[in-house]
C-alpha cells in the first residue's frame, strides 16, 4: 500500500535522509554544479552579446556603437619618424584587457539636438556655422559639454557612457595598424577630410559623418573631419603614463588646465591626422573644428 504524505514510516525516512551528512553534501554539490553551469551559460551569452565588430544602439536617438576588441598596441611614435612630435614619446605598450563599445562616428547634430529636446545637455544648442546640422558632427562643444552628453546617455539608457581615454582612442584609430594612418603611411587621396586630403570638403567645412570609408574595426572619421575630445588631462610626454588604457588625469589631484584632443580636423594638415597625434586644448573652449564621440563600458 502506498505511503501517504503524513504516514509515520515516511516521516522517519525523511528524517534519516536529512540527518545523513553525506546526502546533504551530495545535494549541496549538485546545487553548486547547477549554479556553475548557469553562470557559464550566462557568461557565454554575455560573450556572444559583446562580440567584436557587432554594432548596436541603446535607443532610437542614441549613437550607433561598435564593439572594439580587447588587445594591446604600441602607443606613440618613435623619434625617427620626422612627422612626430616630442610629446608622442616614449613609445610604450598599452594593454586593454576588456573590450568596449565606441561610437561608429562622431556625435552628430541630430543626436545632440535629441539630447536638448529631452531636456539634457544644459539646453545648449551649439551653432553649426551655417554648414548644416543633421548628420554633420556636432561642433562648438567644449569638454564639459561632451561629458554632459555622455552623462545624459547614461541616465537615459542605464549604461555607462563616457569620453574615451586617450589610449582607447588611439587603439581604436589604429585598428591593428602600426602605420601613421589606419590605411598606411601616406595620407592618400580622398580618404579623409583635411587640408590637402584631396576630397570635395577640403578647406570648406566638416563633412557629414561616414562620408569616407570606415577603418578595419568599423569606425568612421578617426582621421580628420573634427578634432575629438578625450577624457585625459594633458601631459607633455608619456613618462609614467598608464599602461592599462585608463584615462590619465592630473597628477596629485591638481586641477587639469588642458585636455587632449585627437584625430585632426577638416582644418588640419595631414601631419595632425596621424593615429598618434595628440593636441592640448583648453577644456572650456568651443571651436568650429572640435567635436567628440563617446564610448560605452561593457
Amino acid at each position: 500500500m502506498p505511503l501517504g504524505r503524513g504516514h509515520p514510516a515516511l516521516a522517519r525516512r525523511q528524517a534519516r535522509l536529512q540527518a545523513d551528512p553525506r546526502r546533504r553534501e551530495a545535494k549541496s554539490m549538485v546545487q553548486a554544479i547547477a549554479a556553475l553551469v548557469a553562470l557559464a551559460l550566462a557568461g557565454g551569452m554575455a560573450s556572444a552579446a559583446n562580440k567584436a565588430g557587432e554594432e548596436f544602439r541603446d535607443c532610437a536617438s542614441c549613437p550607433e556603437m561598435v564593439i572594439v576588441p580587447a588587445g594591446s598596441f604600441q602607443m606613440g611614435t618613435p623619434p625617427e619618424d620626422t612627422r612626430s612630435f616630442g610629446y608622442e614619446r616614449p613609445v610604450h605598450r598599452v594593454r586593454l584587457r576588456r573590450s568596449f563599445a565606441m561610437g561608429v562616428a562622431e556625435v552628430t547634430f541630430a543626436e545632440w539636438d535629441a539630447c536638448v529636446d529631452a531636456g539634457g545637455c544644459a539646453s545648449y544648442s551649439p551653432p553649426d556655422n551655417g554648414w548644416g546640422r543633421d548628420s554633420r558632427p556636432a561642433i562648438n562643444v567644449n569638454w564639459a559639454d561632451a561629458r554632459g552628453y555622455a552623462r545624459w546617455l547614461s541616465s537615459r539608457t542605464g549604461r555607462n557612457y563616457r569620453l574615451p581615454s586617450e589610449a582607447e582612442w588611439e587603439y581604436a584609430a589604429r585598428a591593428g595598424s602600426e602605420q601613421a594612418y589606419t590605411w598606411g603611411d601616406d595620407i592618400g587621396t580622398n580618404r579623409a577630410n583635411c587640408l590637402d586630403c584631396g576630397s570635395e570638403w577640403d578647406t570648406r567645412s566638416p563633412a557629414p559623418t561616414r562620408s569616407f570609408p570606415a577603418n578595419e574595426w568599423g569606425l568612421y572619421d578617426m582621421h580628420g573631419n573634427v578634432w575629438e575630445w578625450t577624457q585625459d588631462c594633458w601631459h607633455d610626454s608619456y613618462e609614467r603614463a598608464p599602461a592599462d588604457g585608463s584615462a590619465w588625469e592630473a597628477r596629485g589631484g591638481t586641477t587639469c588646465h588642458a585636455r587632449v584632443l585627437r584625430g585632426g580636423s577638416w582644418y588640419s594638415r595631414p601631419r595632425s591626422l596621424r593615429s598618434a597625434t595628440r593636441y592640448t586644448y583648453s577644456p572650456d573652449r568651443r571651436y568650429f573644428n572640435t567635436g567628440f564621440r563617446v564610448v560605452r563600458s561593457l
